[in-house]
């Protein structure tokens, strides 16, 4: 036996590496590896050219002159054999060409004389129309002369003399920012900001998604078949009704709010009321069970901070427009911070019918959430089973007409029958089955079954190329930064959301259960016994979140999302790797810059 186990592992040992040998070869087919064409001539001119570019940024330029000296050239030769003579001698600049004339693609000599010392310029042929075409470069010596051997281009044919035409390039004056440098300067920064305002979207949502998605606070969430099905029947009438009162309220207070002290007075006083009104609904605690009487109370005064939280939305809203927009040209140079008021208002305006139907079905969710613990503490087993089956089956039927709802505004399917009836029929049965198999009172995981969603929602979200996200931010909103930001902050809510969530399932289970034995409510716990614990890897992820989005953000440019990347791309379509050499050094001293800065800013806080 001591002798089969080091034979076993030899041989499995020979087996890994002939299996590893077998999947590198079939790598180097599947990737066409060939290093012949690294040996081609063509292609390491070529190579060399690039590099050489790119290892000259064009980032200082002077003042430059251009003298053009110029020699008659014909092409081809003349029938009459009469031809323009050239003036030579003295000390000016002068051309002279091994032959006067020739036919196209034969090779003739442009020499020189008395140019400026160790000058250089390009060498074109000028059409007699005025058409001009790069033959080569020249480099005169010590003494203003040069030689360089060119090919007569393929032009058309004509009895005039066209021309040979050497430019003189000489600078002057100071160094200077080239135009190239100066544009790079204004997209680096319009990255950066990109790269932030992406950043700052993607943190404000992933927040709270990364508690949605944190199993180990999801766990322990469970609820009743009663009251998911009751939640799942109020959820959408709340948002149906939250979107139509909020569309009927914007239209009979516009003319209200559009006045700038009326709209600033609505705005602090609802947002008052509401608060003073959510306190009545959601007091901290009950010293005894509170009455029947005391439950319609609180829920009125919760409805209620609903309605004044929305008027409080709209006033707002407009208020930050007018204010915006009077005072954007009084600020002159610091007129920007006007236009973000002025658009926080648009924002929260166009946002305002979302906003308030999701608050709306959540109070709706809230109250008929404790009707069914209503009906779950009062009515027996039996009772409740017939009630959770009426329950479960409109539950069932409302959810797939939803569901089928989505499916149908992606792919217009139309039918009644596919699109509402069969739905609604499946969705009953299944509910009904449903709430057959599940006893009445028995807890359902609703809190793992939000966290699976929630996740795979973040999967597909994270699986999306940011390209992809642009282009259809690009068909959205325009070619611009603006698109740029979107894509990354969608991608952004996904990433971090992903990272923020793992942090909290990281988390010490010592300060959650003292905080839970206390009996404080879900939302306590994560105030007093998550957050202390996750603020440093948070800013930590954020930070490096940002760094991230600048390095995206160049990418993002190549599809129109503004940036670095629109003058990169550019630049490369147009072959100017001088020009495209600037782009990447500022994205290099970006990246670094960022690297460091985010780097001492953790070390300070972490």
């Amino acid at each position: 036996m001591k002798t089969k186990r080091p034979l076993l592992k030899s041989i499995g040992v020979g087996l890994a590496v002939a299996l590893g040998v077998i999947i590198f070869a079939y790598a180097f087919q599947v990737t066409d590896v060939n290093f012949e064409t690294t040996r081609s001539e063509v292609r390491m001119t070529g190579l060399t050219r690039v590099l050489r570019a790119l290892a000259k940024p064009e980032l200082f330029t002077r003042d430059t002159t251009e003298v053009d000296i110029q020699t008659p050239f014909y092409l081809p030769c003349p029938e009459s054999g009469q031809m323009e003579e050239i003036e030579t001698g003295g000390n000016e600049p002068y051309l002279l060409t091994s032959v006067p004339c020739a036919s196209a693609k034969e090779m003739i000599t442009v020499e020189g004389y008395n140019f400026p010392p160790n000058s250089s310029g390009p060498i074109n042929f000028l059409t007699a129309s005025g058409v001009s075409k790069q033959l080569a470069n020249f480099d005169s010596d010590s003494d203003g002369y040069f030689n360089v051997e060119v090919e007569v281009p393929n032009r058309q044919p004509v009895e005039e003399a066209q021309h040979i035409v050497a430019t003189i390039r000489t600078t002057s004056g100071p160094l200077k920012w080239t135009d190239t440098a100066k544009a790079t300067w204004e997209k680096i920064i319009e990255t950066v900001f990109i790269a932030l305002l992406a950043t700052a979207i993607g943190t404000i949502v992933s927040i709270p998604v990364s508690f949605l998605a944190a199993k180990n606070l999801m766990k322990d969430s469970t609820s009743t078949p009663t009251n998911v099905a009751l939640a799942i029947l109020s959820w959408p009438a709340g948002i149906w009704v939250g979107l139509k009162f909020t569309k009927w309220a914007i239209n009979v207070l516009d003319p209200l709010s559009e006045q700038i002290l009326v709209a600033l007075a609505g705005s602090i006083l609802f947002a008052g009321i509401a608060y003073l009104l959510v306190r009545k609904g959601l007091p901290a605690e009950d010293i005894a069970k509170p009455t029947r009487k005391t439950r319609i109370i609180r829920n009125v005064f919760l409805f209620g901070s609903a309605v004044a939280g929305l008027l409080a939305i709209i006033f707002f809203g407009s208020f930050a427009k007018l204010a915006g927009d009077i005072i954007t040209e009084p600020l002159g140079v610091f007129g920007f911070l006007g236009n973000a008021l002025f658009l926080l208002g648009d924002i929260t305006l166009m946002l305002a019918p979302a906003m308030i139907a999701v608050a709306v079905g959540g109070v709706f969710a809230s109250i008929v959430g404790k009707f069914g613990q209503s009906l779950n503490d009062k009515l027996s087993s039996s009772s409740l089973k017939v009630a959770n089956l009426i329950f479960t089956s409109l539950a069932g039927a409302v959810l797939f007409a939803l569901i089928m709802a989505g499916i149908n505004w992606f792919y217009q399917i139309n039918d009644p029958k596919i699109v509402l009836y069969y739905p609604l029929a499946i969705g009953g049965i299944v509910g009904f089955l449903l709430a057959l198999a599940v006893r009445p009172k028995h807890p359902l995981p609703t809190g793992l079954i939000i966290y699976t969603i929630i996740r795979t929602l973040l999967n597909t979200t994270r699986s999306i190329e940011p390209l992809v996200m642009a282009i259809v931010a690009v068909i959205w909103v325009g070619i611009g930064p603006f698109a740029g930001s979107l894509a990354l902050a969608l991608h952004t809510i996904a990433s971090l959301s992903k990272l923020y969530s793992e942090q909290v399932e990281s988390i010490d289970d010592g300060p959650l259960e003292a905080i839970q034995a206390t009996g404080a409510n879900r939302l306590q716990t994560i105030v007093y016994a998550v957050i202390p614990q996750i603020i440093p890897p948070y800013i930590s992820f954020t930070m490096y979140r940002w760094d991230i989005n600048v390095r995206m953000s160049t990418i993002i440019g190549f599809v129109g999302g503004g940036g670095i990347g629109f003058l990169l791309q550019q630049n490369i379509n147009l072959l100017n790797y001088r020009a495209a050499s600037v782009q990447m050094l500022a994205i290099a001293i970006v990246v670094a810059s960022m690297d460091y800065i985010s780097s001492k800013i953790r070390e300070s806080i972490v």
